[in-house]
């Protein structure tokens, strides 16, 4: 059993352009030739048993909130292996309204991608949208890192984290893609969760051991990044971390239940 804590999901007509765009934006050569499609995500993913996706897509500009949460909920109701997360940014007035309507709808959590979206994750103006995520019980999975930009390094997740002790926090690619150094730092071993996404193909695995050791398998979640990444791929990479079957199972599914069951 697996639940994929972090996945992509796109409207099937832009599915294919919004994942080469991704990919750009990364320079990234994967050779998984996938869509970014809802179908195209169960179908590789139950290539290696996974159960559930956290889903999510990204909001470029406050115009996209509403019909990117719709898609969300959408494609929950057409497949129940989805639990949705929705999207917000900065600047939307009305965000304590949408997501009081999206959590009632059944959405679980909230993505945000600060280099994306163009703000800092530590932003004085969020701090009201992070406090009614957290009264909602919802937790954030941050896009984290990105040595090109100072929007969601590993001590501005360190800064909300400090600021809002009750948010629920998961800090996607170890803590900080590209900035694992400021990562060990500044956040492993604190109240907060990593998704294992879009990082072992890049991070020495010695060094993605010693982030394991300090932060604690118990608060690490298994995410494919799709479609950036093809499960059985990524798959392969996560056992060459040489977890003990009980942490396999941990960081697979057990941790991710843990975390949406403490929210529901």
């Amino acid at each position: 059993m697996i639940i994929d804590f972090h996945a992509h999901i796109y409207p099937v007509k832009i599915a294919e352009k919004a994942t080469e765009a991704i990919k750009s934006f990364y320079d990234i050569s994967s050779h998984a030739s996938l869509s970014g499609s809802p179908d195209d995500l169960i179908k590789n993913g139950s290539k290696i048993g996974v159960v559930k996706y956290i889903v999510h897509s990204c909001a470029t500009k406050v115009s996209q909130i509403v019909s990117i949460n719709n898609f969300i909920l959408e494609q929950m109701r057409l497949h129940p292996e989805f639990v949705g997360f929705g999207t917000l940014h900065i600047g939307y007035d009305d965000f304590e309204a949408e997501i009081k309507r999206i959590r009632q709808a059944g959405i679980r959590g909230i993505k945000i991608h600060p280099d994306f979206q163009r703000f800092q994750a530590d932003d004085p103006w969020m701090d009201k949208v992070y406090d009614v995520i957290a009264a909602e019980k919802m937790p954030v999975l941050f896009h984290a890192g990105d040595i090109r930009y100072d929007y969601s390094g590993p001590v501005r997740i360190a800064h909300v984290l400090e600021k809002h002790p009750d948010l629920d926090i998961v800090a996607a690619h170890f803590g900080g893609y590209t900035e694992w150094e400021a990562s060990y730092e500044y956040l492993a071993g604190k109240r907060l969760w990593f998704d294992t996404s879009s990082t072992l193909w890049k991070l020495p695995l010695s060094y993605a051991k010693k982030i394991i050791k300090k932060h604690g398998y118990e608060n690490m979640l298994f995410g494919s990044d799709f479609p950036m990444w093809d499960h059985v791929e990524e798959l392969r990479r996560f056992d060459q971390l040489g977890f003990t079957e009980n942490e396999r199972e941990a960081v697979l599914y057990k941790n991710a239940f843990e975390l949406l069951k403490k929210n529901e």
